[in-house]
């Protein structure tokens, strides 16, 4: 075949190729311009998605930094005096930054807490938030409100996860204060017994002990403290575990 041919037939082909997809789009058009429209709406509405995202991310933020800085103030006992620029001056006269009380200075967080923790509970500043308003309710005697608190720490942030495990903690040690004792024995021993390294397992030990202690059940105290010792005989922990069961021999 001739070149001058060949080029012909190429240069059908491509015509038939043009008209073929020209026909195909005029067919379609209804059809085609629809997805387009589809694309450029899910496009807009994962770009504002993630706007809303870093939006609720920032404002999380800064609630959760608001209530961090009551919850960080120095406490100032009514009289004392001043040791220096960087001690604020004292609660009674009106000092910012200062609070007469451990007491007057948490219940000024809580509600900051409570806000910033319920204004994006899933967010990592929100989750950060209902922990520490966990603990200040726990310091204040609120138990069932703390345990209520500590348990959505770890329903939203995980089990695993760093805040879900000490929260998971906070709650055990919550229902100890509280005199909640069988139930705090039994959150000590699901994290004692647990094999994915997630717990300090000396610290979980030592509470456990005392919880047993606690509630007068000697024996079972005195098995615990010796676990502790001859599991972990380098643990911090050991030297006030020996004294401890010691103490309960004699």
């Amino acid at each position: 075949m001739k070149r001058q041919e060949r080029h012909h037939l190429k240069e059908n082909e491509l015509v038939h190729s043009i008209e073929a997809t020209r026909d195909f789009v005029e067919t379609r058009r209804r059809e085609i311009g629809m997805a387009v429209v589809a694309v450029v709406v899910i496009a807009a509405i994962a770009l504002g998605a993630l706007v809303y995202r870093r939006s609720s991310q920032s404002r999380g933020s800064e609630l959760l930094a608001e209530a961090m800085v009551a919850l960080n103030a120095r406490v100032v006992p009514v009289g004392a005096a001043t040791q220096g620029e960087d001690i604020p001056a004292a609660a009674s006269l009106g000092a910012v930054g200062s609070f007469a009380t451990e007491s007057a200075k948490l219940n000024a967080a809580v509600p900051k807490l409570q806000a910033a923790a319920d204004a994006y509970p899933d967010s990592p500043a929100g989750i950060t938030a209902r922990y520490h308003l966990a603990g200040a309710l726990a310091a204040l005697a609120h138990h069932d409100e703390a345990i209520k608190q500590f348990d959505d720490v770890v329903k939203r942030a995980g089990s695993g996860s760093i805040y879900g495990r000490m929260a998971r903690m906070g709650k055990a040690d919550t229902q100890a204060r509280a005199g909640q004792v069988d139930a705090a024995i039994v959150t000590w021993k699901e994290m004692a017994a647990s094999t994915t390294g997630e717990f300090p397992v000396d610290a979980i030990l030592m509470e456990l002990a005392h919880a047993y202690a606690q509630k007068g059940d000697k024996e079972e105290a005195r098995k615990t403290f010796s676990q502790l010792i001859d599991q972990h005989p380098n643990s911090p922990y050991t030297p006030e575990a020996r004294t401890e069961l010691e103490n309960l021999k004699g």
